[in-house]
């Protein structure tokens, strides 16, 4: 990483994946405002999974110098659900995904549909890329793979971007290839240890860089209680599947 030595010119939070966990997003979010940042990314999928949907949705809506990019989750409420012939998601998943897009303001379909599904930010000759995640040639989100050097250089084909952040996959990534850097935090609110976790890049006059991961701690009981209060269906897979565990840390 290039040494640090010059004035701050942008001070950037990036996280992923919320997944409708409101006390993982709003520790994080506290946190966040505490370092003081000039813009936030989201890399995707702000709803699906936890019980808070329309309040996580709320949440980013409503924050300035938010930058909202495409997931799977959103695309799904936006545009629809894959067609029920032949599709791979099971039925259980698919009773979830309208469970959460019944909590939905239809009206938030042509707001959430109006996502990009990448974003580039040009600043002191660095080029920094957001996405969830490479699309297939049909358009849809690829499933997430191991990576190392050439592997993610391959997927990811940005060889003129220096950062690249993205999401999809839960598990924190930090692969550097070529001359290219592969960063996602992991999953903000499915992580099997109670923490939102995100990132801060810093951009320093010359064009210097540095990025710290960070985490927020949070209490994932509301979260439990919620499933369960509001009937969220497969809420006993995603118990076991997304949060927190007493089995000891790990990480998703």
């Amino acid at each position: 990483m290039p040494p640090r030595s010059g004035a701050t010119t942008a001070r950037i939070a990036v996280f992923t994946d919320v997944h409708a966990n409101l006390p993982a997003l709003d520790a994080a979010l506290a946190e966040i405002d505490r370092l003081g940042v000039d813009a936030t990314y989201h890399t995707g999928d702000a709803i699906g999974i936890g019980p808070f949907p329309a309040e996580c949705l709320d949440r980013l809506l409503a924050r300035p110098s938010m930058h909202l990019l495409m997931g799977n989750h959103d695309a799904w409420f936006a545009f629809g659900l894959p067609d029920e012939s032949g599709t791979w998601m099971p039925p259980d998943e698919r009773e979830h995904q309208r469970w959460v897009h019944q909590q939905l303001d239809p009206g938030l379909k042509q707001v959430v549909g109006a996502w990009p599904y990448a974003s580039t930010l040009r600043i002191e000759g660095l080029r920094l890329d957001f996405l969830h995640y490479p699309l297939t040639d049909g358009g849809t989100f690829r499933s997430p793979q191991e990576l190392s050097p050439e592997s993610a250089s391959a997927l990811f084909q940005m060889p003129t971007s220096t950062l690249v952040f993205f999401g999809h996959d839960h598990r924190l990534w930090n692969v550097t290839g070529g001359s290219t850097h592969f960063m996602n935090p992991g999953s903000l609110g499915c992580s099997r240890d109670p923490i939102a976790r995100f990132l801060i890049v810093e951009v320093e006059v010359g064009g210097n860089w540095s990025v710290s991961f960070r985490n927020a701690p949070y209490d994932p009981d509301p979260v439990f209680r919620a499933l369960d209060e509001r009937r969220v269906p497969a809420r006993d897979f995603i118990r076991r599947t997304f949060l927190p565990t007493d089995d000891g840390p790990l990480i998703a």
